[in-house]
């Protein structure tokens, strides 16, 4: 994937989308700093299959919302000391 500076975007325009056109993936760079990609509006075959329920089984998320155990707690709190 090339990186190209907003100017040479602004001015090349053409001959980029020509490229992105025959599958290339531009990146555009403000300074050193990447903000755009241009990809095809198509995506390849490789890609198809991604769409939702494509991870589903491959693993398991853990119930972030359930209560911390005692252990948990003090792991995260550090050891509770009496009030004086």
């Amino acid at each position: 994937m090339e990186t190209v500076t907003i100017h040479k975007a602004k001015t090349e325009l053409s001959k980029l989308l020509k490229r992105v056109e025959a599958g290339e993936e531009i990146m555009i760079a403000r300074g050193n700093k990447e903000i755009a990609r241009i990809v095809p509006a198509t995506m390849p075959a490789v890609r198809k299959g991604r769409g939702r329920g494509a991870w589903k089984g491959l693993f398991e998320m853990p119930d972030v919302m359930a209560p911390m155990t005692e252990s948990e707690l003090a792991d995260w709190e550090g050891p509770i000391e009496p009030s004086p």
